[in-house]
């Protein structure tokens, strides 16, 4: 088997919709009677039109794992349509190569008044199986979607989870050419989502996989090529996941100075810097990472714990930094300032949500103020950018030929 082999070919491929039923269902009449399709016009968009998706191109292989990014509207279910045959473009061809199997709608292709079972011998069938190779797959389709119980119970009957691990388990345990999963897994609980990764990983080598998905820690674990979605346009097409991650996280703000209690200990500004504190909002990859509170309140506290909680850009907490105790007097501005040493942390952005705990003993901890989300930051430096916390090297960059 070839698995430099091209499995999927998308070429200028575009279709627009239109935002009124009505208008919609005349610019069809209009375009069977005119016979417009194929023509120049096909490109010019009408009153109430809008591209879904524009141009889009891309290849491909057996053995890739196509990540498909973008923000709601994006054009990512539109493309996934186009690519599983259930509509058609406007403009542009899609080649794909083998069987296809897909998982794009929660319950699609069920029979809801058939069981489970038969459900399975259903679509391996439009998968183009024989039932003789089905039987074959049964039981470890069956094992796989954890269903045993339950197979000859009828599909409307089943929970969304449910839905979702026996929809997996048929399109993954028959092996198709080409695989086409969107954010149905998430779902499922987190042990099947694993056990679904870990699958895709095992036939990977035979298949080509498109994976949609707004969770970029399932993107960065599975994905070895990703394409960003923008308004229907392709703003990236790169192997590089992790700049792929990053300029998706970048399209969005998430910093709101969300906070409560603010009456008791009242935040005024947060300065993260390295080095000079003129360089507010930046941390050098290798230098220690500082911060510096302007700080108001409405009583005298004498012993405050402040807790630095670090999320990434997928809101994940990846660090809790503890300060000293400290004395916070009434009514003053006050300035403190916090160096934490070099915490390692991936070039990427980040946030920082600060916390304010008395502590009056051990036993008796209560929070004051919290601030969510308060500053971004970025860790800057010269290595390249991944999506996970931490990025080490190894010291001796001595080369072993």
């Amino acid at each position: 088997m070839n698995n430099s082999e091209i499995l999927v070919k998308v070429e200028n491929l575009s279709k627009k919709f239109c935002k009124d039923l009505k208008t919609s269902l005349w610019y069809g009449v209009k375009d069977l009677v005119s016979g417009v399709r194929g023509s120049s016009q096909e490109r010019q968009l009408r009153p109430k039109e809008f591209w879904a998706v524009k141009d889009i191109n891309f290849e491909l292989r057996r053995g890739e794992c196509l990540g498909l990014i973008g923000h709601n509207g994006a054009g990512k279910s539109t493309l996934l349509k186009i690519l599983n045959g259930l509509i058609n473009p406007d403009a542009g061809t899609v080649t794909i190569k083998g069987r296809v199997g897909a998982l794009i709608e929660l319950g699609a292709g069920f029979n809801p008044i058939l069981t489970g079972r038969e459900n399975i011998y259903n679509n391996g069938a439009i998968l183009g199986f024989s039932r003789k190779e089905i039987d074959t797959k049964l039981h470890d389709i069956i094992a796989f979607a954890e269903l045993e119980e339950f197979i000859d119970m009828p599909v409307q009957h089943y929970s969304s989870g449910m839905k979702v691990r026996l929809g997996f388990a048929v399109a993954a345990q028959m092996e198709p050419d080409v695989l086409i999963i969107d954010e149905v897994l998430a779902v499922g609980d987190m042990s099947f989502a694993m056990k679904s990764f870990n699958k895709i990983s095992e036939i990977l080598k035979n298949t080509a996989v498109i994976f949609v998905s707004h969770s970029m820690p399932f993107i960065s674990r599975i994905c070895n090529h990703v394409i960003l979605l923008h308004k229907g346009e392709m703003l990236m097409n790169t192997g590089n996941v992790g700049e792929g991650i990053q300029a998706y996280f970048d399209r969005q703000s998430l910093s709101g100075k969300l906070n409560f209690k603010e009456d008791v200990i009242c935040l005024n500004n947060a300065n993260v810097f390295s080095g000079d504190l003129d360089n507010d909002g930046y941390i050098e990859s290798d230098k220690n990472f500082k911060l510096k509170l302007n700080l108001s309140s409405n009583k005298e506290y004498k012993k405050v714990r402040v807790a630095i909680l670090i999320y990434n850009m997928a809101q994940i907490n990846v660090a809790i930094l503890e300060t000293r105790l400290i004395s916070i007097k009434a009514e003053s501005n006050q300035d403190f300032d916090f160096d934490f040493g070099v915490l390692n942390l991936s070039i990427s952005a980040y946030f920082i949500s600060v916390r304010f705990d008395s502590c009056i003993d051990e036993g008796n901890i209560q929070v004051l103020s919290n601030y969510i989300n308060y500053k971004e930051f970025k860790v800057q430096g010269n290595d390249r950018l991944v999506f996970a916390p931490f990025y080490f090297k190894e010291k001796n960059d001595k080369t072993e030929v």
